[in-house]
């Protein structure tokens, strides 16, 4: 079984818990992982290169998937536009791209670890997050995980994370700092704004994303 990981440190709390989860269960020996940005990832999931993974709401619509994702209840802090003279989209990102053209903001579209240490440098930006649930009273579903098969599991995997906060260990904490040049302090203040439940009022705030996506996107 293939899992597509996002190294982004907004699935730092998901990774930290499928550590443990396969070594207390069956799947520590069947489990491999594929790593890639998420706009790499999408495409290994839809050609059936990837089991499961978490894939961009833009990609999701239609795919099978439990009520686990990436969500944003107002700001996110890691997904922005900054001013650019022209539109910008970022390779790594879809749903992204289409979320600063329902908003209408122009500039260049920023995700991800590198999004965040902008941000901490206290640079001009629109949070798009921030701006949708502004705009719309909703929160903001970034990416849903996504599988092709194996429905029991991954429903188990959904229970067992969102039931309980993980933890993370110091050790994993100093790894991730290291690899993205980002502190302790401003990783765990940034994991604040992530929530992972796709609730009820995260899927009218999907929903709606869907509804405004056909409309820019014709």
């Amino acid at each position: 079984m293939v899992f597509g990981k996002i190294e982004y440190l907004n699935l730092l709390p998901f990774h930290v818990f499928m550590k443990r989860f396969t070594k207390s269960s069956q799947q520590s020996m069947s489990m491999q992982y594929y790593r890639g940005v998420p706009a790499k990832t999408n495409q290994k999931f839809i050609s059936r290169k990837v089991d499961a993974a978490f894939i961009s709401s833009i990609r999701a619509k239609g795919q099978k998937h439990v009520n686990l994702g990436i969500v944003a209840k107002k700001e996110v802090l890691s997904v922005l536009v900054i001013p650019h003279e022209k539109d910008v989209s970022d390779t790594e990102s879809e749903t992204s791209n289409v979320l600063a053209k329902i908003l209408n903001i122009q500039g260049e579209v920023l995700i991800g670890d590198k999004a965040l240490r902008y941000y901490l440098q206290n640079k001009p930006h629109t949070d798009l997050a921030k701006t949708w649930s502004e705009k719309y009273k909703l929160p903001f579903v970034f990416a849903l995980l996504c599988y092709h098969k194996e429905k029991t599991l991954y429903k188990k995997i959904e229970k067992n994370f969102l039931k309980r906060r993980v933890k993370i260990p110091r050790y994993i904490l100093d790894e991730a700092s290291k690899r993205t040049k980002v502190s302790h302090h401003d990783i765990l203040n940034y994991l604040k704004h992530i929530s992972y439940d796709v609730d009820k009022k995260a899927k009218k705030g999907l929903d709606k994303f869907y509804k405004e996506a056909k409309k820019v996107q014709k």
